[in-house]
């Protein structure tokens, strides 16, 4: 089956960020989090060899392509005071990279073998203003299982911690706040669109841990159908697979992007906000109903087709901008 066991490389069993990215490959780092009061929230995404970048792609069309000329950290702030988003692409030359921490220019994540600490000097875009700040995220355990979404095994998927306690403060702009957090990690040995036509993800606090649904569509050789998979992950340290709830499509986007997701009654499953509106992706908290809970949930949905559309990736450098400087 797609299971099997995690690396876990690093200290403490942890995330390993001295990992080797092969031509055209590709390995993120993602967090998010939710304020324990619901009114915040944020995203982060470490990159080597964005995997939705422009730039990236525009590379492989002349042969095999760097993934280190490719590299960012996606931040995303939420809530009161308005969103803020920021994702900077840089070169090589710009990146540091150990078994214990990344950086990307002034922008670092570093693994203490207890804590995560990501620490974030950016600038957003589309209006520029200074983003700067610390996160700190703290898993409650180390899960070890990794999941495979293709055949081939060109793609993988290892939730670290699905469910971590984290804390927030940033200066720029002036927000502090504590909440619950999810940690994983995806890498693969081709680009995305290669394999793949469409995928939804989704992760939810629960009484007794969390859960993480998974759902690709894969393209011709790459799998036989469809991938469906579910996973508990008890507050014990314990993973247990389950078969996925009945879909149900969620209202679409504003681009028109399908929002499919599972719940164990259909008629519970709702959009509560939408995070990120583009034209090729969505992410949004919803509502539904899993393992006989009703939960709030973080998900994401994405379409291969329209990003790889010429007219997509023509917008695609005014929200990801590329500078060939070090530290700025």
């Amino acid at each position: 089956g797609p299971f099997r066991q995690a690396g876990g490389g690093g200290l403490g069993g942890g995330p390993d960020f001295s990992v080797n990215v092969p031509q055209d490959g590709y390995h993120w780092w993602y967090v998010d989090a939710l304020s324990d009061d619901g009114e915040m929230g944020l995203t982060v995404i470490a990159f080597i060899g964005s995997v939705f970048s422009p730039y990236y792609k525009w590379a492989r069309r002349k042969g095999p392509a760097d993934p280190y000329q490719h590299c960012s950290i996606n931040v995303a702030l939420y809530g009161k005071g308005g969103k803020r988003w920021a994702m900077t692409e840089r070169t090589a030359a710009a990146v540091g990279q150990s078994r214990d921490r990344f950086s990307v220019g002034p922008s670092a994540l570093a693994w203490d073998g207890e804590t995560l600490t990501i620490d974030i000097d950016e600038v957003t875009v589309p209006l520029p203003s200074r983003l700067r700040g610390q996160i700190r995220l703290t898993p409650r355990n180390i899960y070890r299982t990794e999941v495979s979404l293709d055949e081939p095994r060109n793609h993988s998927w290892w939730p670290i911690a699905p469910l971590s306690d984290v804390e927030v403060a940033f200066g720029k702009p002036d927000r502090q706040w504590r909440g619950t957090g999810y940690f994983d990690s995806n890498w693969g040995s081709v680009p995305l669109e290669r394999s793949f036509s469409s995928w939804t993800w989704s992760r939810a606090e629960m009484a007794d841990g969390a859960v993480a649904l998974y759902d690709v569509s894969r393209r011709s050789g790459h799998g036989d159908g469809d991938l469906a998979v579910a996973l508990k992950f008890r507050a014990d340290g314990a993973v247990e697979a389950f078969d996925s709830p009945p879909g149900v499509m969620l209202k679409k986007a504003g681009w028109w992007i399908d929002r499919p997701t599972r719940s164990e009654v259909p008629g519970d499953a709702r959009v509560i906000s939408t995070l990120e509106d583009t034209p090729f992706y969505a992410r949004s908290t919803i509502e539904t109903r899993l393992c006989g809970e009703l939960v709030e949930a973080v998900h994401e949905s994405l379409s291969m087709d329209r990003f790889v559309s010429p007219v997509v990736q023509l917008m695609l450098p005014f929200k990801m901008p590329r500078t060939r400087r070090v530290r700025q």
